[in-house]
């Protein structure tokens, strides 16, 4: 499961195609190998986005299990108003706010598995790399400073930032797992970049 983070970056995932359809309504005629098949597709970005809120490889395995079993539970009850991705990544979202708020001990992030290129990544990386003079950074330096600071956003505002900057989602499918506007997201994911530049600030100054 560790290689599941490290991929996802890579994997471009469909999230409202005609053989999703297709094998939702088998699934939900009792087809059981159908829904093992929605589960392949989409059980490494359900898995790592999980991981990546809760930085323990054993939580996201439980939570991600335990996703895919409600949802297979509630299958009957999915009407098609969205796509399936869209449907089972907010049940993901959903349960894993709900175990972060549990979870009484603060945890510390780790970035070790993200697939985070110091020199390429537009949009965290540039909040150090482009505004100090020191080009040859450490990046092992980089992630664990920036391991500190998401470690220090809200749980929507991590969320988001997980979900744009690292998972790659558009800000329209955010809203509609979030269930908001794109607006606000745009709004979240502006905030979340501030206080990551500013929990940076002593970093890249």
């Amino acid at each position: 499961m560790e290689a599941a983070a490290e991929k996802t970056a890579e994997t471009p995932v469909s999230t409202d195609s005609d053989e999703d359809r297709q094998l939702v309504k088998r699934a939900q005629a009792g087809y059981l190998p159908a829904y093992d098949e929605l589960v392949r597709r989409y059980q490494q970005r359900i898995y790592a986005t999980v991981y990546h809120m809760t930085s323990n490889h054993e939580d996201a395995a439980d939570i991600s299990q335990e996703t895919f079993i409600k949802a297979h539970q509630a299958l009957k009850s999915f009407k098609g108003d969205s796509s399936f991705f869209t449907w089972i990544y907010r049940i993901a979202v959903n349960k894993t706010i709900n175990f972060l708020k549990q979870r009484k001990n603060k945890i510390h992030m780790s970035l070790n598995d993200l697939d985070l290129n110091a020199e390429n990544d537009p949009d965290l990386v540039a909040l150090v790399s482009e505004k100090t003079p020191r080009r040859d950074l450490n990046l092992s330096e980089l992630q664990e400073r920036l391991n500190e600071a998401l470690s220090k956003l809200s749980e929507v505002h991590r969320l988001v930032v997980t979900m744009h900057d690292i998972q790659g989602l558009p800000h329209e499918e955010i809203g509609k797992v979030l269930g908001c506007n794109t607006g606000t997201v745009r709004s979240r994911l502006f905030y979340a970049r501030q206080q990551l530049q500013a929990f940076l600030s002593d970093f890249i100054q």
